[in-house]
């Protein structure tokens, strides 16, 4: 399997935070929110050897801020005309923001809320403007699985929300470990990121779905191609994928929660043994695949939400509460920058408007609400 040197997330220090965390308040009272960078570190080279990192990302801009009374929304998605569908995990609910304000699309039945689990990641089918199916991943009284609904609008641009119809279950639930991103990818299928459920044996198993990226067509089937055959999985050995999202070339990118050390950002090849259990991170052991990115410690990041923008990757940070912005060039990955750090609490969801504009969902509870900036 590829051995790869990693970018290793740079710490910022006290001194540098307070220092931020100022230029912000400034920047929010004179007109609008620029983050600062964390401090540079180092960037994997072609060679496997490391430099000092050039410029990092454009830091992206604070446009607005969205008070809509969002209470955990986990996921968001947007329709041609820039309506914002957004899932809440623990209320069950599909709501919608238009011209800044929110309004309930629908509830979500056979959802069971508990701990990580709920009414989890969305996706509207690639052909939306011909079926008007959106697609849900959440949690039930048995397991984790995927439905379909149509998300229909009447004449005067109410949305209604359809019965579902599940097309994909038996994923393991737990409290804690339910993965729950769904995307569909540029080849028209529908990509599928699970957590290991607490069943450690299961990552490693490429016939169990814990751990693991699927790769399914839009009717819940294997997808021809896979590298195991007749079998939904495309890549293993995750702990809990999080994000999902392609370059300009076409490569997938996962986003993934390590345990208390070493959260990834990796380069996604099919049949892939990304190592959990056996290994986190980019230890360059034989047989397993190494991150593209490692952040040291779970408290500057807990990589959530991903979106790839101009070859920057964006990710939220739940326990980093910050934004991390990764450039990303012909599959290796260049030094990552923080942004917002600690101002708007665990951000779990990245994701671009059809406007071009980046909204990142917050969950720093009571109520929550959503960041739209210019990337």
């Amino acid at each position: 399997m590829e051995r790869a040197t990693a970018v290793r997330a740079p710490r910022a220090g006290v001194a540098a935070a307070l220092r931020l965390s100022a230029m912000l308040l400034t920047a929010v009272l004179l007109t609008s929110c620029i983050g600062s960078p964390s401090s540079p570190g180092t960037a994997a080279t072609p060679g496997g050897t490391s430099q000092p990192a050039g410029a990092g990302p454009g830091q992206p801009q604070l446009l607005r801020k969205l008070d809509a009374g969002l209470q955990l929304p986990w996921s968001v998605v947007f329709l041609a005309d820039g309506t914002a569908i957004i899932s809440e995990r623990d209320s069950r609910l599909i709501k919608a923001i238009r011209d800044g304000q929110a309004t309930t699309v629908g509830e979500v039945p056979g959802v069971v809320p508990g701990g990580e689990g709920g009414l989890l990641g969305l996706a509207l089918s690639p052909t939306f403007a011909d079926d008007h199916l959106l697609y849900a991943y959440f949690t039930s009284a048995t397991d984790n699985r995927i439905a379909r609904m149509r998300l229909d609008q009447d004449t005067g641009g109410r949305l209604a929300l359809g019965a579902p119809e599940v097309v994909f279950s038996g994923m393991s639930k737990a409290s804690t470990h339910n993965g729950g991103r769904i995307r569909f990818g540029p080849d028209g299928l529908l990509y599928v990121g699970t957590g290991d459920s607490q069943r450690r044996q299961q990552p490693q198993d490429a016939h169990a779905l814990g751990g693991k990226i699927l790769r399914l067509t839009p009717d819940g089937k294997p997808a021809s191609g896979n590298p195991f055959g007749d079998n939904p999985v495309y890549s293993y050995g995750h702990r809990n994928v999080q994000g999902l999202a392609w370059d300009s070339a076409g490569r997938l990118w996962a986003s993934e929660f390590g345990p208390d050390v070493d959260d990834e950002l990796n380069l996604i090849q099919p049949g892939g043994n990304y190592g959990w259990p056996e290994v986190t991170g980019a230890p360059g052991r034989a047989g397993f695949i190494d991150a593209k990115v490692v952040w040291p410690s779970t408290a500057e990041a807990s990589p959530s939400g991903l979106e790839i923008i101009d070859d920057v990757a964006y990710t939220g940070a739940l326990r980093g509460q910050r934004l991390w912005a990764v450039p990303l060039e012909n599959g290796a990955a260049g030094t990552p920058a923080a942004y917002f750090t600690g101002e708007y609490g665990r951000l779990r969801d990245v994701a671009r408007a059809p406007d071009g504009t980046m909204w990142v969902l917050s969950n720093n509870r009571n109520p929550d609400f959503a960041l739209v900036l210019r990337p």
